[in-house]
């Protein structure tokens, strides 16, 4: 049985939106089906490199040299590249079965340290005031005008920073106004950031304990060698569009690569997710196939779309 989207829209206040009429309803209906099965086979794939390039980068410590550092790369890309995962069962279409979609969210996130529930409700308001200066919280962090701020978005090493504030303000609950945080949503995410912290001191005690290095080894500093080019296709998303409310301008489709897509669970149609979230990852590219002549910015790989971006700056910028 097809979804109805209405639910998900009225979550995020998307009805109405500007460019929501590049498809009709019943062909928008006829798309959102969700699927256990198109879920679970996908997580098992990605499952499934992670492990393998996790091998890879085992035997490329044992040999020594520089072959470690492209599979510290490859298996950092795989592993934060779980936001994918905690990005679309936030948005209830990664599985059919709600139980099964908060629990591969809250896991996958607890792996790039983003806690799937604070960040539900941050992006659900990302979509409800998308491009939107001011209100989208997505722009609280300026987009990039010059190489300095270019290369430090890139780097990534603010994410760190930026999700341990998190992890402490929301553990503490010392949220402050955030107008994506309700009152009654308080306690939920406390318990839930509070369970995760839980999660990274049992894995400190267990590695401490059989005196391992694993925990950094195979998942900290893979991630963080992983991170720029996840921050590369981020940036993607937006940035050089327009900054109004305009589905069809406002948010970039890049046509990536095969294992890319399959990494980013179909994210790359991101114009396409956008104006109709309530479809599933997995029905994404027919989504595109539909309303791509719609669509304002859809550039045909990564690199072109980073020398899209490059193109706009017109002088240096002071780091953000």
């Amino acid at each position: 049985m097809a979804r109805d989207d209405t639910a998900i829209d009225a979550a995020m206040g998307t009805q109405g939106l500007p460019g929501r009429d590049a498809l009709d309803k019943a062909a928008v209906q006829a798309l959102s089906e969700r699927s256990d099965r198109a879920g679970l086979r996908h997580l098992a794939g990605h499952v499934a490199i992670i492990i393998a390039t996790g091998w890879l980068l085992a035997e490329a410590y044992a040999a020594g040299g520089l072959w470690i550092v492209p599979a510290l790369a490859l298996h950092g890309f795989a592993l934060v590249t779980l936001f994918a995962p905690t990005h679309e069962a936030g948005h209830a279409t990664a599985f059919k079965t709600p139980w099964l979609g908060k629990a591969v969210a809250w896991l996958a996130g607890a792996v790039t340290l983003n806690n799937a529930d604070f960040y539900r409700r941050y992006h659900h308001w990302h979509h409800r005031f998308t491009q939107v200066p001011g209100s989208d919280p997505e722009l609280g962090r300026p987009k990039p005008r010059g190489w300095p701020t270019y290369a430090w978005r890139l780097a990534g090493l603010y994410y760190y920073s930026d999700k341990l504030r998190e992890m402490w303000m929301t553990a503490t609950d010392r949220l402050g106004h955030l107008p994506y945080v309700p009152a009654r949503a308080r306690p939920r995410l406390v318990r839930s950031m509070r369970a995760m912290i839980g999660l990274y001191v049992l894995v400190a005690l267990v590695a401490i304990l059989l005196e391992s290095w694993a925990p950094v080894t195979y998942w900290l500093l893979p991630m963080v060698c992983g991170q720029p080019v996840l921050r590369a296709i981020l940036l993607a998303e937006h940035t050089g569009c327009s900054e109004d409310r305009n589905g069809l301008t406002n948010t970039r489709t890049t046509l990536a690569s095969r294992p890319v897509r399959f990494l980013m669970w179909n994210m790359p149609f991101h114009a396409e997710h956008h104006l109709y979230p309530a479809v599933p990852f997995h029905r994404l590219p027919d989504l595109h196939r539909q309303i791509a002549d719609r669509l304002r910015h859809v550039t045909p790989s990564y690199p072109a779309a980073q020398a899209e971006i490059v193109a706009t700056f017109g002088g240096t910028a002071q780091i953000a």
